[in-house]
């Protein structure tokens, strides 16, 4: 019914306007329909015929079946107004604009431009993490590491352990020895001076052992054996490429691998202990385990271990590697 009473209208104005002679049709003073009609694609203008001029003009019929409201027409349009306004305050530009809304279908129209949304600054995966968990971006992360913690891994107090040292060994050692429980095989302040105390203790645990000695001026050195410590009647080198030496004395703990060179890892014989051969041992120890020399040495690469190539000894310590299922039983 309101089909036939549009169409009825139309043909009457069709008939009138054909009577008529041609003329511009008159300027709408509302800005939303000043050469544009909202919704559509076509353009006003002399060209275009008074008949389609005039049906845009038609009022919107208020029913269940064709079009909506004028309360909701105009709520649409302040909404699309305030919008308009909001994109211009965050300085949109015209390639930036938003899909131009149809107020009557409440469709965006497609052949406007597209809505570029504004790029947000890429979020820092520390910021991200720093959320999340409530903290502030540029706290420092402290680190839940117990510097106690290697105490457990020791059947023995050391003189020269610390928290540092042990991670550096935890990093040097061969995988056999990783995670193992120490056993101290041998130490001065224990089992007093003594070389061939320290070779018949290395019989008790199998694998590799540790040599870790220190000098009177606090230095602290030493070298990665194979235990038992064999000794021999002649100088006959031992040992395998894993073999290593090591100091403190530049700062970091410094380690030294064979650099293939040779195959002189250490020499043990009833009155020394060496480390390394070619013009020097890397770390030699003397029978007495009071004296020790470092030096040069082809075998590791290495420079001196000690404050001085010749040093006095203070503290001598050998440390086994067991499982600590085998070290409780």
């Amino acid at each position: 019914m309101l089909l036939s009473w549009k169409e009825r209208v139309a043909e009457k104005l069709s008939r009138l306007l054909a009577d008529s002679p041609s003329s511009s049709p008159p300027t709408d003073p509302r800005p939303d329909r000043q050469g544009i009609l909202l919704g559509t694609e076509e353009v006003c203008s002399p060209k275009k015929s008074k008949f389609s001029y005039l049906i845009s003009f038609l009022p919107t019929i208020n029913s269940p079946f064709h079009g909506h409201s004028s309360d909701v027409h105009d709520k649409r349009l302040m909404s699309l107004r305030s919008k308009h306004g909001r994109w211009e305050a965050n300085g949109f530009g015209s390639e930036e604009r938003p899909l131009e809304f149809n107020l009557d279908s409440g469709s965006e129209s497609e052949n406007d431009d597209v809505f570029v949304t504004p790029k947000a600054n890429p979020i820092d995966a520390v910021d991200v993490f720093s959320t999340i968990n409530g903290n502030d971006a540029n706290e420092e992360v402290t680190s839940s590491h117990d510097p106690q913690e290697f105490l457990s891994y020791l059947t023995d107090k050391s003189v020269f352990m610390n928290s540092d040292l042990f991670d550096f060994f935890q990093s040097s050692l061969p995988n056999i020895a990783k995670g193992c429980q120490w056993i101290l095989l041998y130490s001065t302040l224990k089992h007093g001076i003594s070389l061939r105390t320290l070779l018949r203790n290395s019989n008790s645990t199998p694998g590799p052992c540790l040599l870790i000695a220190g000098d009177t001026q606090g230095a602290v050195f030493g070298g990665l054996l194979d235990c038992p410590l064999n000794p021999t009647a002649k100088r006959k080198y031992q040992g395998t490429n894993q073999t290593f030496v090591f100091t403190t004395i530049y700062g970091e703990p410094r380690l030294f691998r064979p650099t293939g060179a040779n195959r002189y890892y250490y020499l043990c014989l009833n009155d020394l202990l060496a480390f390394g051969g070619g013009s020097n041992f890397a770390l030699c120890l003397d029978e007495d385990l009071l004296h020790g020399s470092s030096g040069l040495c082809e075998t590791f690469g290495n420079l001196c271990l000690a404050h001085s190539p010749e040093f006095e000894l203070k503290n001598v310590e050998l440390w086994g590697f067991t499982h600590s299922s085998l070290c409780c039983t």
